[in-house]
């Protein structure tokens, strides 16, 4: 089934920001993000200009899928932490658009990127942090091939509780045995 979307990554523009500041203006939205609050249009260009100034690497990317011919904006992710000492980064991703959950996009788009971390980053290792409750997310993560690591106990504060957070990451020869780095 993945085989069949069309998506792709291409660069974040400035243009794209009123997505992201409508996105995180939902709280459904917001439920499984490290963000307490909506962000406004001025707190999303300062981020934008800031990430701008981060290694080109760690630019985000909007995830874009294709519906009768036009490209529409479904979400964003990008690669953090980089350490190219120790070939490792944490990556992030978020779709925004709720009409598009659950038709595998994160997952696809979760492929591609691991794709291009080890492919053309030279990544051994990418890792990701998941709130214990985001079964949806987890999913996704383990379909492309992330394996838990650990727990992080009460490591979240958000509505009124603290919330676990778990550890997950691929590696490069897993990554490799498992088919999934033969495309």
């Amino acid at each position: 089934m993945a085989s069949e979307l069309k998506l792709r990554l291409r660069p974040l523009e400035r243009e794209d920001l009123h997505w992201f500041v409508g996105w995180f203006s939902d709280p459904e939205v917001l439920e499984y993000l490290g963000l307490h609050n909506p962000i406004s249009m001025a707190r999303e260009e300062k981020w934008f200009d800031k990430v701008l100034a981060a290694p080109e690497d760690e630019h985000p990317y909007v995830i874009e899928v294709e519906e009768k011919g036009e490209w529409r904006i479904i979400g964003n992710m990008s690669f953090f932490d980089l350490n190219t000492t120790d070939r490792c980064a944490e990556i992030g991703i978020v779709i925004g658009d709720k009409a598009s959950w659950s038709k595998g996009y994160g997952t696809e788009a979760m492929r591609v990127m691991v794709r291009r971390g080890f492919n053309d980053l030279g990544l051994h290792r990418i890792s990701l942090h998941v709130f214990a409750e985001n079964k949806r997310g987890i999913r996704c993560y383990e379909k492309v091939g992330f394996v838990r690591e650990g727990l992080l106990r009460d490591a979240n504060w958000k509505n009124g509780k603290f919330r676990d957070v778990i550890l997950m990451s691929i590696l490069f020869p897993d990554w490799v045995q498992s088919s999934r780095g033969e495309k």
